[in-house]
């Protein structure tokens, strides 16, 4: 049985969040500039227990720093990150996470067995309950039988895997996934999404970050889209993908008489059964895109009248910057 019963946020205000960061700021200084870089700029979002969250954007945009700062790996320049509702700077914020980087590494000449049995002892277990919780690990990730072979034959797929057990090896709450299936076949993609969906059943708390936007969609409960350091939509799937000034009718069974008439109204079914009617979507990929122009056009647009105002400061009259040439 879950230990989360999921329902949408806004009829569970008294649940704390599983994630809640507010106003997350984060700067790192730069080697070539006198100002600091800033990678992410007053990011908020909550994510409640039981719930599958996506955070996407391209490269460069401030998802793993977002992630970093929530498993208390970076300080916040301003803001805060909660877990469970404790401090993510706070070491015991951490014993409910479960973590797989991107490119997670393993000691090579360790079986996946062995591995898992040493992560299992790193999180305090002992004796029967290592056994136990190997077993189950090994079982779920479907590596019963590599379980005896050295991590360094594994395959790409299976480092994934056995990554996905390791983060789950001491039973957490909430687990944290950057690029779960990067360089990972179709296969083994989507193995790893069917793991993604039964951890939800479990009620396991999912936030992961991901390129692959067909995925996201199928596994999602909310998505948020982050460029250039700032959330520039988020919201609840279903919401974010409707197209609202369209709607969708599906009906079943209905004759021929009866479609024709429902292009001027919908009456006297007849035979028809009304399925639903909604908002029909588009897909995830192309809101991504959409969001990418529009943030592209907003950058450049910013630079434009930068460059326009520089130039027309006192003194920047020539290219050679020399108001006397």
């Amino acid at each position: 049985m879950p230990r989360y019963r999921y329902l949408p946020y806004q009829f569970n205000m008294e649940v704390t969040p599983a994630v809640q960061i507010n106003h997350l700021v984060k700067e790192f200084p730069s080697p070539f500039r006198k100002s600091r870089v800033r990678a992410v700029d007053d990011v908020s979002l909550a994510i409640m227990p039981g719930e599958v969250y996506g955070l996407i954007g391209p490269n460069g945009s401030g998802k793993s720093t977002t992630m970093k700062a929530l498993l208390g790996l970076l300080a916040p320049t301003r803001g805060s990150c909660h877990v469970f509702g404790k401090n993510s700077m706070k070491t015991d914020s951490r014993q409910e996470i479960g973590f797989l980087p991107e490119n997670p590494y393993f000691y090579k000449h360790l079986s996946g067995e062995e591995t898992l049995r040493f992560y299992a002892k790193l999180c305090g277990m002992r004796g029967k309950e290592v056994q136990n919780r190997v077993e189950e690990m090994l079982e779920m990730v479907s590596l019963q039988d590599a379980r005896k072979r050295r991590i360094g034959g594994y395959s790409k797929g299976m480092l994934q895997r056995i990554g996905l057990a390791q983060a789950l090896i001491h039973d957490p709450r909430l687990l944290i996934l950057d690029e779960p299936t990067a360089g990972v076949d179709p296969i083994g993609s989507r193995q790893i999404r069917d793991l993604i969906v039964d951890l939800k059943a479990r009620g396991v708390t999912v936030f992961l970050c991901s390129h692959l936007l067909e995925q996201v969609q199928e596994v999602c409960d909310h998505v948020g889209i982050i460029f250039n350091g700032k959330i520039v939509k988020e919201g609840r799937l279903e919401d974010l993908i409707a197209i609202e000034d369209q709607t969708e009718v599906v009906i079943r069974n209905a004759s021929s008489r009866t479609l024709a008439r429902i292009r001027a109204v919908i009456a006297d079914a007849e035979n028809a059964e009304f399925v639903r009617m909604g908002k029909p979507k588009t897909t995830l990929e192309r809101l991504f895109l959409d969001e990418a122009r529009k943030s592209d056009a907003l950058a450049n647009a910013s630079d434009h009248a930068e460059t326009a105002a520089t130039a027309a400061k006192p003194g920047n009259t020539n290219e050679q910057g020399d108001p006397h040439a």
